[in-house]
């Protein structure tokens, strides 16, 4: 069928287990050609295509709820909702998201995109169904990754308490970006090789009353034989434990077997897990092929060989010259650890964990374990490295707060994707790190300009014994300058001046940098002479600097790849203020109080007007008068 046509997934009740493998398959296609040139998340989507298709037949959305754990295995779900023909546009500026959005559709009845949160959200919803009298199925689908996280085992402990009606569909696919790891993910390895239990108590019930005479006493003990069976056939009794009922494990990819343990849990009572076993990217060998991660989210790529088209970087990745520099310290240094929760290649860490196995932990999809974690490494004199994107340690925060800045532990905080990373929207814009960090005591902030001071910044982090210090550092590549052969510290809180200038100056760091140069390059043409500072420490400030400048008298114009609120230009304007020279001019540019959506940076940045011209428009209103030769 023509996938543009479908605009209801209603469709689905009246076919017949060949006409949704065909479907399968066409969707199959249609996934891998699109994302071919769009680039986005493969193989999760081509993962659950018969697990989505199953759910739409039986189930009826948007009355009963579907809610995508981290959201990324969306796709299909968009497709049976009446957005095939704007998958052109996916990721891209104004267009599809990659992640289900409640304005795109009625059938997005929750926004996701960091991962752990469904099962919460399904509690609140099955709550406020029971509330208002009405009948509905509340389905959220979470991942064996996402299991991991601390807030989805909150839940789970919640509505297994509560006895809700909910069925959690398990898509377990044994892995999450990269291989899962941890206890709960090996509890799910042993039921994956445990025998099917799906109906045993409805069938037990039925045999025990068919003996004549004792039928109906056997009966009455059919719960006490149940479990007992149950402990035999699945290892743990986990989810039983917690007062589930616990079906599978499934074939995630054989429709009668969908449908048959999704007719047993529709008409069980409480809460149900369904345990279904997936494989990521399947139909497309790269991608089922992958073992680390890679076809997780992919940009265009050749769908012959599966060869990544991509742009000709002039640099490394950020991410690289952050754990290339770490691992070149932990050589010398054995108190070096890194930490990673669940980005292991993400953040690049492959190298490193391959060349010091005993010192990279992945803790999995936990931040607040990880940031805590690393906080007790501290207490005994190593010195932890916790790689993290900016939009994750917002998970750890209280951690970052309570355990590590009041104890004033020495970690280091590697803050990845810092600022606007474009193409995966609000969720993932790294664009708050420093407003939550910037006023919390004890806590050091810095951003590089290039590679070469990245590479310092990681040895000035590792030499600090001060308390904790962050890094930050943007997604994509670095420029490319010649680094030194030897790292050296950077004396905290220090600024220094990139092109000098006398009639105003410029503070900005990091992504920014070249924004203001241009600027600067442009007014010199106007005769007007304007300084540019790589304000590097983000906190504290380089007071020093900031004195002779107040003490100039020339008006200041910050900029940042952040939000304006609590952000560099609020510490300056804090300094200002303090210093008592309320009549010093200033203007800040940086992003405006709103959430910003997906696009790419460039697009993003013209959005919000984070330009060089919008630089040159706002220094020439601040010194209108000056008389030009």
């Amino acid at each position: 069928m023509d996938l543009k046509e479908i605009q209801d997934p209603a469709f689905l009740k009246t076919y017949s287990t060949k006409q949704l493998e065909e479907l399968a398959e066409e969707i199959r296609e249609f996934l891998i050609d699109t994302l071919s040139k769009t680039g986005g998340h493969l193989g999760p989507n081509l993962g659950v295509v018969e697990l989505t298709l199953a759910l739409h037949k039986a189930f009826n959305s948007p009355d009963d709820k579907f809610i995508w754990d981290v959201g990324h295995q969306s796709y299909v779900h968009k497709i049976l909702t009446g957005r095939t023909n704007q998958f052109d546009t996916l990721k891209k500026h104004k267009g599809l998201s990659g992640f289900p959005k409640r304005l795109e559709s009625e059938h997005d009845v929750w926004e996701t995109g960091h991962s752990s949160t469904s099962l919460s959200a399904a509690m609140g919803m099955a709550i406020a169904r029971d509330l208002k009298g009405e009948k509905s199925y509340i389905v959220p689908i979470i991942g064996d990754g996402a299991l991991t996280g601390g807030m989805a085992l909150e839940a789970l402990n919640h509505i297994g308490h509560e006895k809700k009606n909910i069925i959690v569909i398990l898509n377990d696919n044994e892995m999450s970006i990269a291989p899962n790891v941890g206890a709960v993910h090996n509890i799910l390895g042993r039921l994956r090789s445990a025998n099917k239990y799906n109906w045993f108590k409805d069938e037990m019930e039925y045999l025990l009353k068919k003996i004549p005479a004792v039928g109906g006493r056997l009966a009455q003990t059919a719960e006490r034989i149940k479990d007992g069976m149950k402990s035999f056939v699945v290892p743990g009794m986990f989810f039983e434990e917690l007062g589930f009922t616990y079906y599978g494990p499934v074939d995630g990819h054989n429709f009668d077997s969908l449908f048959e343990n999704l007719k047993y849990a529709k008409k069980t009572e409480g809460p149900v897990i369904i345990h279904v076993l997936t494989k990521k990217g399947k139909g497309y060998h790269p991608a089922e092929a992958d073992k680390i991660g890679t076809w997780h989210g992919v940009g265009p790529y050749k769908i012959e060989s599966g060869e990544s088209i991509k742009k000709r970087a002039n640099g490394p990745a950020w991410s690289k010259v952050v754990s290339d520099a770490l691992a070149k310290i932990a050589r010398t240094n054995n108190k070096v650890v890194a930490i990673t929760p669940a980005m292991t290649v993400g953040s690049k860490l492959e190298d490193f964990k391959k060349e010091f196995p005993d010192r990279l932990f992945d803790v999995g999809i936990a931040e607040q374990h990880a940031t805590t974690l690393a906080g007790g490494l501290a207490t005994q004199d190593m010195k932890p490295f916790l790689s993290i994107y900016s939009t994750f340690l917002q998970r750890g925060y209280d951690q970052v707060v309570h355990d590590v800045c009041r104890q004033n532990l020495n970690v280091i905080f590697g803050i990845d994707r810092a600022g606007l990373v474009g193409a995966d929207g609000e969720t993932h814009q790294g664009v708050f790190d420093i407003s939550f960090l910037r006023h919390v005591p004890n806590m050091v902030l810095m951003m590089p300009k290039d590679e070469n001071e990245c590479q310092h910044m990681v040895y000035t982090a590792v030499q600090y014994d001060q308390g904790p210090i962050a890094l930050r550092y943007p997604r994509g590549n670095a420029a490319g300058v010649p680094t030194d052969e030897e790292m050296k510290e950077i004396p905290i809180g220090t600024w220094e001046v990139l092109k000098e200038g006398k009639d105003t100056v410029i503070l900005t760091f990091g992504t920014t940098i070249d924004m203001a140069l241009e600027a600067s390059r442009i007014l010199e043409q106007s005769d007007l002479s304007v300084r540019v500072v790589n304000a590097r420490f983000i906190k504290p400030l380089d007071e020093a600097m900031l004195k002779t400048i107040l003490h100039e008298e020339i008006p200041i114009l910050t900029i940042e790849e952040h939000v304006l609120q609590g952000g560099f230009g609020s510490a300056v304007l804090e300094f200002i203020q303090e210093a008592g020279k309320m009549n010093t001019k200033i203007a800040r540019m940086g992003i405006p109080d709103q959430f910003i959506e997906h696009g790419s940076v460039s697009e993003l940045w013209n959005e919000i007007d984070l330009t060089t011209e919008n630089a040159i428009r706002k220094i020439t209103e601040m010194i209108p008068n000056k008389q030009r030769a």
